[in-house]
C-alpha cells in the first residue's frame, strides 16, 4: 500500500519483488527506446499481472508504477474497470486511447488511421458510428489491435496500466486479454491487477498469460506484522508501541487498505497510539469499511450522502455537476458536500471526481436503499440526457430501472443500441433491447424492437435471432418494409445455419401473399440463391428452367436483376451448359455493379459469378473481382467469415493455375480466420476441403491425411453446397490414400447425390474421374464408361482445362495405343488453358506413356516440360515422379548452359544446381534457409532467364549423374 510520507516519498511496504519486476521492465523498455536494439536472451516488451483480493494494494502498486514510468520519460496510459460501468461496451478501450489521441486533430487522425477510422472510430469513442453494416467483431478487435500496436510505436515507450480489470466491460477485455501476448514483441509494457476469484470467464486467459513471473500472475499476499508496524509509525512516528502495532496488524489481517485507514483515524482522532489505546483499534478498524463506513458518512449529513450515493451511480470520472443534478442539489451544496467527502476520505479530485478506493465506491452503492438507486439511476439517465452525453451513456442507467411502460425509455434503449452494434457491440445493444422489450414497447412497436434485438444477435447467437424473428412475424406489423426486412434477414441467419430448407420455405411463403412486384422479384432471387447451395433441393432441374425463363428476360435495371442474372452463370456453370453461355450471363450481371459488401445483402452472388469466370478458365478476371471483394470486406472492417472465404477461394484461383505453394499460402491464412468463426462453418468446410486439395497435388498426402482427421474433414457432410464438393475430395483423398474401394463408395455416393440436381460439370466436381480411377482395377469397363462420360460433359463445357483433365484421367483408365492419343490431345487442350498443375500432369503421363511405349526420344521433350512446369508449380510430388520417369528412359534432367547462367543471381543459381541434382523443392528451401514460395520465385527466375528448351551442358552447376 503506497503512503506519502512527510518527504513527499512513496513507501510501498513488502513489495520489493513487484517492484523489482517493474523496474527491470521499465529499464528494458527504456534501453530499447533509446539505442532502438534488443536486448539479447529477453523479449522487447513485458506483460506484468497483479492478482490479489481487495484491498491488499494493486491500486497503490499501479499508480507507483506509473510514478516511475513517467519519471523515466514513458508515455503511460491508464485505465480503470468500474462495478457500475462495466456494462458499457469499450468503457475500458476508450479510457486507456482517448487522452493519448485528445491533442491530436481530426484530420491528422483520419490520415493516420486510413481505413481503420471508421471502423475502430465509433468503439473508441473518436467518430460517431457511419451508416451501413457494422463491422464484425473480429475485424474491430484487428482494428484496435492494429491502433494500440501504432500507439505503441510511436509513444514508445509506452506503458498501459490497467486497475481492477475485473470489472472492465467484456468487449474491452476479451480484447486485451486476446492482445496482451504481443506485448512481448512491441516496446509496450502492459501491466494489469485484477482479483483473481472475481475475473469473468471470458478473461480467463489473464491467469495463464506468459509474463515476468512466467505462465502466472504475481500474487500479492497481506502485510506481516512488521510491515504493518513500519507503516503505523510512518503516519503516528516511533510512539507507537509494539502492543498497538500488533493489534492493528491484527484487526486488519495485514490488509494494507485497512491499516492505512485506520492509522489515519488515529491520527484524526488524536489518540495516543500505545497499548492503552489498542482495545478502540476494532471499533475504529469497523468504520473503515461496510456499515461502518456508511454509519461514518451518515454523520456528514443527509445532503452529504445523496450527494455520495449520486457519485456511486455515476461510477468514475464523476462530474461535480452531473452529481449535483443527480443528486437533485444545488451548486453551492454541491461543493460543500464535496469537500466534506474529501476530508472524510471518501472521494478525491477536484473538477472530476474519484472514490479514493474502489473498496469505498462498493461500499457507498451497496448502501443505496433499492428503491432509492432506482430512481438515482433514473434520474441519471435524464441528468445524461441532457447533458448531450447520449442514449448510450443513459443505457446502462436505463437497465437499472424497473420496467414501467415508458416510451421514452424504449426509445432511448433503441436508439444506444443503434449506436452501440455500429460501434462493433452487439452483445451490448441486445443487453438494451432485451430490455426495451421488457418496458414494454407499444403494440405497434414491438415487431421492430424484436427485429432490431435478431440482428443485435445475429453474429452470436444465430439460434437466437430466429427465434427473435420468427416471434416478430407473429406481431401485428403496419409497415410492409419492415416486414420484408424481417423476412429477409430471416432467410439469411437460416441459411448460415445451415437450415437452407427452412431459409427457401421462408420465403416461398411470403412470395405466396406478397402483392408488391419488386418485393416479390427480390424474395425470388433470394429463393433462387439459397436454393442453388441446398444439397436437398427436390428438383433442381424446374428450379433451373424458371431461373433461366426470368433471367432471360430481365435487363438488369437493379441489384436484384443483377443478382438474378448472376445465379443464372452460375447455374450454367453448375450443368455444363456451354462456358460462352455461363460467361455472358456472368458478364451481363457485372454492368451496373454487383457489390460485395451491401448492407441487407450476402456476399453470396458476386462470389458465385467470379467462380464462374474461374471455371470458364478465365481465372484472372475471377482473380479482380475476388480482389475488389477482398478490399470491400476490409474496409468494412468484416474480417470473419466474410474475409475467410475470400482467402480461400482465391487459394483455389491460384490452385488451378497451378501456382500451389501461393495457394496453400492463402489457404492456411482463410483458414485461421475460419478457426476463429468456429469449427463446422461453411467457412471451415471451404478452408479445410481446399487446403487437403492443395496438398495432394502437392505430393504431401501423409499431411493431407493428418490434416483431415485433424478437422473432421468426413461424413457427416455440410447440408450446404460447398467449393469444392466437400464428400468428393474426401473421395480424392481416399483414392490417395490407395483405399481405392472406399473411394469408390464416396464418389459414387456424390454422385448419386449430384447428379439428379443436374451438377454435372466435371470443371466443378469431377467426381466421375476420380471414381473411374477408383474403380481401373475391379470394374475397368465401367471405369472407362464413367471416364468417357465425364469428356462429353466436359467437351460440352467447352473449356481447354475441364477437356484436357477428363482425357488425362480417361487415358488413365484406357488401354493400348490410345492412352497415347489421349493425353497428345490433352497436352493440346491444356496449353491454351491457364492450368498451369494440370498441364504439368499431362506432360509427365504423355513422357511416360511414350517411353512405356518404347519411344523414349519422344519421351523426353514431355517429361522435360512436365518437369520444369512441375517445379514451378510447386508440385513436389509431381517433381519426383518426373525425375523418376526420366531416370528410367535413361535420361539426365536438363541442364543449361553455361553462358545461360551468367545471368543468374547466386542464389537463383544455387537453387539450379540443387534442383539439377534432383532435390525437392522442401530439401532446396533448407539448403538456402527460406521458404518453399521463394524457391518456387527462384526457380521461376531461372526458366525465365534462360528459357525452357535447352539440354546443352552446364558446367557450372555441377550436375549429379543420373540414377
Amino acid at each position: 500500500m503506497v503512503h506519502h510520507g512527510t518527504n513527499g516519498k512513496r513507501t510501498l511496504f513488502e513489495r520489493e519483488s513487484e517492484l523489482a519486476a517493474v523496474d527491470d521492465a521499465l529499464s528494458e523498455l527504456c534501453a530499447l527506446s533509446r539505442d532502438g536494439s534488443e536486448p539479447p536472451g529477453r523479449p522487447r516488451g513485458a506483460l506484468i499481472a497483479f492478482a490479489g483480493r481487495a484491498g491488499l494494494g494493486k491500486t497503490s502498486l499501479l499508480a507507483e508504477t506509473r510514478h516511475r514510468a513517467a519519471a523515466k520519460g514513458c508515455t503511460v496510459a491508464l485505465a480503470r474497470g468500474s462495478d457500475q460501468e462495466q456494462r458499457v461496451a469499450f468503457h475500458v478501450a476508450r479510457q486507456l486511447v482517448q487522452p493519448l489521441l485528445a491533442s491530436v486533430p481530426d484530420a491528422e487522425l483520419r490520415e493516420v488511421l486510413g481505413s481503420w477510422y471508421a471502423i475502430v472510430g465509433p468503439a473508441l469513442g473518436l467518430c460517431a458510428p457511419r451508416d451501413g453494416a457494422p463491422p464484425d467483431p473480429q475485424g474491430l478487435r484487428d482494428g484496435l489491435d492494429w491502433m494500440l500496436t501504432h500507439l505503441a510505436v510511436q509513444r514508445a515507450p509506452l506503458v498501459v496500466v490497467i486497475d481492477d480489470a475485473h470489472w472492465a466491460d467484456a468487449e474491452s477485455l476479451s480484447w486485451l486479454s486476446a492482445f496482451a501476448p504481443r506485448a512481448e514483441s512491441l516496446p509496450l509494457l502492459l501491466v494489469v491487477a485484477y482479483r483473481p476469484e472475481e475475473l469473468p470467464s471470458h478473461a480467463a486467459e489473464f491467469k495463464s498469460l506468459p509474463g515476468r513471473a512466467g505462465q502466472r500472475p504475481i500474487g500479492l499476499e497481506p502485510l506481516s506484522a512488521g510491515a504493518v508496524a513500519r507503516l503505523v509509525r510512518d503516519v503516528l512516528g516511533t510512539r507507537a508501541d509494539d502492543a498497538f502495532c500488533r493489534e492493528c496488524w491484527a484487526v486488519t489481517a495485514g490488509n494494507p487498505f485497512e491499516a492505512v485507514e485506520l492509522t489515519a483515524k488515529v491520527h484524526d482522532r488524536g489518540l495516543t497510539p500505545d497499548e492503552s489505546a489498542a482495545h478502540l483499534l476494532r471499533d475504529l478498524a469497523a468504520a473503515v469499511k461496510g456499515s461502518g463506513l456508511v454509519a461514518r458518512m451518515e454523520r456528514l449529513g443527509a445532503t452529504t450522502v445523496r450527494f455520495a450515493w449520486a457519485c456511486a451511480v455515476l461510477g468514475t470520472s464523476i462530474s461535480p455537476s452531473l452529481a449535483a443534478a443527480v443528486a437533485g442539489i444545488g451548486e453551492r451544496e454541491t461543493a460543500d458536500c464535496a469537500d466534506r467527502l474529501r476530508r472524510a476520505r471518501v472521494l478525491t479530485g477536484v473538477h472530476t471526481l474519484e472514490f479514493v478506493h474502489p473498496l469505498i465506491a462498493t461500499a457507498v452503492y451497496r448502501a443505496i436503499p433499492g428503491g432509492v438507486r432506482v430512481a438515482l439511476h433514473g434520474q441519471a439517465a435524464w441528468a445524461v440526457i441532457n447533458a448531450g452525453l447520449g442514449a448510450s451513456a443513459a443505457a446502462r442507467h436505463l437497465l437499472e430501472v424497473h420496467p414501467d411502460g415508458d416510451t421514452w425509455v424504449v426509445q432511448q434503449l433503441r436508439a444506444a443500441a443503434r449506436e452501440t452494434v455500429r460501434a462493433g457491440a452487439p452483445d451490448a445493444a441486445r443487453r438494451y433491447l432485451a430490455r426495451a422489450l421488457r418496458e414494454p414497447p407499444p403494440w405497434q412497436d414491438r415487431a421492430v424492437v424484436l427485429y432490431e434485438l435478431g440482428c443485435a444477435s445475429l453474429l452470436t447467437e444465430p439460434a437466437t435471432t430466429v427465434n427473435h424473428l420468427r416471434a416478430a412475424l407473429e406481431e401485428p406489423i403496419t409497415d410492409p418494409a419492415l416486414r420484408h426486412g424481417i423476412v429477409y434477414r430471416l432467410s439469411q441467419v437460416l441459411a448460415h445455419s445451415d437450415r437452407l430448407g427452412e431459409a427457401s420455405d421462408t420465403l416461398a411463403r411470403e412470395i405466396r401473399v406478397t402483392t408488391e412486384p419488386r418485393v416479390r422479384v427480390r424474395m425470388q432471387a433470394e429463393q433462387f440463391m439459397w436454393d442453388a447451395f441446398r444439397a436437398d433441393e427436390a428438383d433442381s432441374p424446374a428450379r433451373s428452367r424458371r431461373l433461366a425463363r426470368l433471367a432471360d428476360r430481365l435487363p438488369g435495371r437493379d441489384l436484384t436483376e443483377r443478382y438474378i442474372i448472376g445465379l443464372r452463370a452460375w447455374d450454367a456453370t453448375l450443368r455444363a451448359e456451354p462456358a460462352t453461355t455461363a460467361v455472358r450471363h456472368a458478364e451481363r450481371a457485372l454492368v451496373g455493379g454487383l457489390g460485395w459488401a451491401e448492407e441487407d445483402r450476402g456476399f453470396e452472388v458476386p462470389v458465385l459469378v467470379a467462380l464462374t469466370f474461374l471455371y470458364a478458365d478465365r481465372p484472372g478476371r475471377a482473380e479482380e473481382l475476388f480482389a475488389a471483394g477482398i478490399a470491400d470486406f476490409e474496409s468494412r472492417g468484416w474480417r470473419g467469415a466474410h474475409l475467410s472465404f475470400a482467402y480461400t477461394l482465391l487459394a483455389y484461383i491460384r490452385f488451378r493455375r497451378g501456382r500451389l505453394a501461393e495457394a496453400e499460402d492463402f489457404v492456411r491464412a482463410g483458414l485461421r480466420i475460419a478457426e476463429r468463426v468456429g469449427p463446422k462453418t461453411p467457412a471451415h468446410w471451404y478452408a479445410v476441403g481446399i487446403l487437403i486439395e492443395i496438398l495432394l497435388a502437392r505430393g504431401r498426402v501423409a499431411e493431407a491425411t493428418r490434416t483431415a482427421q485433424e478437422y473432421g474433414f468426413g461424413a457427416p457432410f455440410p447440408a450446404a453446397v460447398v467449393f469444392p464438393d466437400a464428400q468428393a475430395v474426401h473421395g480424392e483423398l481416399l483414392l490417395a490414400r490407395g483405399l481405392t474401394k472406399d473411394a469408390a463408395a464416396e464418389l459414387a455416393a456424390a454422385g448419386r447425390r449430384l447428379d439428379p440436381r443436374g451438377m454435372r460439370n466435371p470443371a466443378w466436381c469431377p467426381w466421375q474421374l476420380h471414381l473411374a480411377l477408383a474403380e481401373a482395377d475391379d470394374a475397368p469397363d465401367r471405369a472407362l464408361a464413367t471416364a468417357y462420360d465425364a469428356v462429353r460433359r466436359a467437351r460440352r463445357f467447352a473449356t481447354a482445362s475441364a477437356v484436357g483433365q477428363a482425357l488425362r484421367i480417361t487415358a488413365e483408365v484406357a488401354s493400348g495405343s490410345v492412352r497415347v492419343k489421349l493425353l497428345e490431345e490433352s497436352v493440346s487442350h491444356l496449353e491454351r488453358s491457364p492450368a498451369g498443375y494440370e498441364l504439368a500432369r499431362a506432360l509427365v503421363c504423355l513422357g511416360a506413356e511414350l517411353r512405356r511405349a518404347g519411344r523414349p526420344k519422344d519421351a523426353a521433350d514431355p517429361l522435360y516440360r512436365g518437369l520444369e512446369a512441375a517445379v514451378q508449380c510447386g508440385a513436389d510430388g509431381l517433381v519426383e515422379q518426373a525425375r523418376d520417369e526420366l531416370a528410367v528412359a535413361g535420361l539426365r534432367p536438363r541442364l543449361l548452359h553455361s553462358t545461360e547462367t551468367d545471368q543468374l543471381t547466386s542464389r537463383e543459381r544455387a537453387a539450379a544446381a540443387l534442383t539439377v541434382r534432383g532435390e525437392p523443392a522442401g530439401r532446396i528451401a533448407e539448403e538456402l534457409h527460406t521458404d518453399e514460395p521463394t524457391v518456387v520465385r527462384l526457380l521461376s527466375a531461372v526458366y525465365r532467364k534462360v528459357g525452357t528448351d535447352h539440354s546443352g551442358l552446364a558446367a557450372a552447376l555441377e550436375p549429379r549423374h543420373p540414377r
